[in-house]
């Protein structure tokens, strides 16, 4: 068996996405990839079994460079800032893109929750940091029960949640960590 080609691989993602912007996502699939990359279907089978794998792949990916560019966006000193900064910006990145990407993945369901876990996890230890900069959070409130660790999770988990929801209103939430925190 011959070894895959990360190269190709990425390629094969890369065209995918280009159709996807181009003709939507419901244009992607196994014979339109291998026809701009100029290979034969089974070549693109090779490296993906279906489209949902694609899309779950370029859900993965879009994902990860998310959290790349949103550390870069973060600007504010306090911790509450932060959050409303980081909320903003996953909102208007679901808004945009990714949520057309992510409702397209009906079959993958369970796999997407898989493989964000890795970046939810990614998400948690950068809101560990953020807490940590913050010099106006109490540093008494922190102990074995209720951890910077746990307090991370638990913002995380309703992010995603209010994400989900769509929620207008962040404001609430963020009451409630200050009420926590200060």
């Amino acid at each position: 068996m011959r070894k895959k080609d990360d190269t190709l691989r990425s390629n094969l993602l890369n065209l995918a996405r280009n159709i996807a912007d181009e003709k939507g996502i419901d244009a992607i699939n196994i014979r339109a990839i291998a026809n701009k990359a100029g290979v034969a279907t089974g070549t693109v089978y090779n490296y993906f079994s279906n489209k949902d794998e694609i899309l779950l792949a370029l859900t993965e990916e879009y994902w990860k460079q998310t959290l790349i560019e949103m550390k870069s966006r973060i600007t504010a000193d306090s911790f509450c800032e932060q959050l409303q900064e980081m909320f903003d910006f996953l909102r208007k990145q679901i808004d945009q893109s990714a949520g057309k990407l992510m409702s397209s993945l009906g079959n993958m369901e369970a796999a997407a929750q898989e493989r964000m876990l890795s970046m939810q996890s990614e998400l948690a230890s950068d809101l560990i940091l953020y807490l940590e900069q913050d010099n106006k959070i109490r540093e008494d409130i922190w102990n074995d029960t209720f951890t910077k660790k746990q307090f991370a999770q638990f913002i995380m988990m309703n992010i995603i949640m209010l994400l989900k929801m769509k929620t207008p209103d962040f404001e609430f939430f963020i009451k409630i960590i200050k009420g926590i925190i200060e």
